[in-house]
């Protein structure tokens, strides 16, 4: 089944499998217009699965919240020192979680096994105060204020000590720690800083979105190469990658121009150094939330429309409502089934 965040919480589209006792992934059926509410909360800003860790995280803006039922049904507020969530990594054996937030910091906790009462004691990483362009992380329409909006854990050592986390800042750059996040480093140089979605496709391979490019980057952040150089299109909103090929959504503008006619959304696929258009499975939405499932992309627009893409043609497979104000939407997706690997 999916789970997708919406405006007030997150949605849950089942799914039905052909039966035959392989992956639950294989030939997976998703019924239209069957979405059922299981999470109330604020503007949901992320969601996903780790490696390590049971169940699913909701990063919101009143919390952070996880399930372990397996289904989606029942979740527990975890307590974090700042409200608004926007986004939670893990380790890969799943004993500490990190979280960015409005205002921008990075907290971490150890998975204690108390976090049913929401009893996790967290740490702020410091060190991201300390970069010397923390007093720009601002802009003026954003109530002079920055957020953490992505943080990845992407490597795998057992040493908490050796552990690289990557933070994305809407508005201040990308930043590395190669020490579990005690001391970080500036990793900005020929990004744009207004970053909306960082996906992580290996270890020191990222995807920038950002408000102003598309960007890679293959050795940790150290240097970066912009995508979209011949593209109309420059605000991207998401990123995810299948294989060899990297998936992004962009638009003309920020998202308060999306229901413009000149809105012109887009998404490209980047393969073999070649960025090329895909066709939309809707002309005049923005899709701003991916995942797959079967190796087929799905996507999830700004309406709130679920689609999924197999063999070139997108067929429409659910909807969820979107009752929030249009500015500063996501609807992150996810597929979650027991005895799957996680998807992102």
């Amino acid at each position: 089944m999916l789970l997708v965040g919406s405006d007030d919480g997150v949605y849950r589209i089942s799914g039905d499998s052909d039966g035959d006792g392989g992956d639950a992934r294989d030939n997976t059926e998703l019924t239209p217009d069957n979405a059922m509410k299981v999470l109330e909360s604020g503007r949901v800003m992320r969601l996903r699965r780790f490696d390590g860790i049971d169940g699913i995280f909701a990063a919101t803006k009143t919390g952070l919240y996880r399930s372990r039922d397996g289904t989606g049904t029942q979740w527990t507020l975890l307590g974090t020192p700042q409200e608004k969530v926007y986004t939670v990594a893990a380790t890969p054996s799943g004993n500490r979680l990190f979280v960015g937030t409005r205002p921008a910091h990075v907290y971490t906790a150890t998975i204690n096994g108390d976090e049913s009462k929401g009893g996790l004691e967290w740490t702020e990483c410091e060190g991201l105060q300390t970069l010397p362009s923390r007093e720009e992380w601002r802009l003026p329409r954003h109530e002079d204020l920055a957020q953490v909006r992505d943080v990845h854990v992407d490597t795998g050592a057992s040493d908490p000590a050796q552990i690289r986390v990557v933070a994305g800042i809407e508005v201040g750059g990308v930043h590395v720690s190669n020490d579990g996040g005690k001391k970080w480093t500036e990793r900005s140089d020929s990004v744009h800083d207004d970053i909306h979605e960082l996906h992580v496709v290996a270890s020191g391979e990222y995807v920038a979105a950002t408000g102003n490019g598309l960007y890679r980057s293959a050795d940790a952040g150290q240097t970066w190469n912009r995508l979209d150089h011949d593209l109309e299109q420059s605000y991207f909103r998401c990123a995810f990658s299948i294989d060899e090929t990297i998936y992004a959504s962009a638009a003309r503008s920020n998202s308060s121009t999306w229901d413009d006619e000149k809105a012109a959304p887009a998404l490209v696929a980047y393969c073999e150094s070649t960025l090329e258009t895909v066709d939309l499975p809707r002309e005049d939405e923005i899709i701003t939330g991916m995942t797959a499932v079967d190796g087929n992309l799905v996507v999830v627009t700004h309406r709130g429309s679920l689609f999924v893409r197999r063999a070139d043609r997108w067929e429409q497979v659910g909807t969820v409502s979107v009752p929030g104000p249009l500015t500063g939407r996501y609807t992150p997706v996810t597929w979650i089934d027991s005895g799957t690997a996680p998807s992102n």
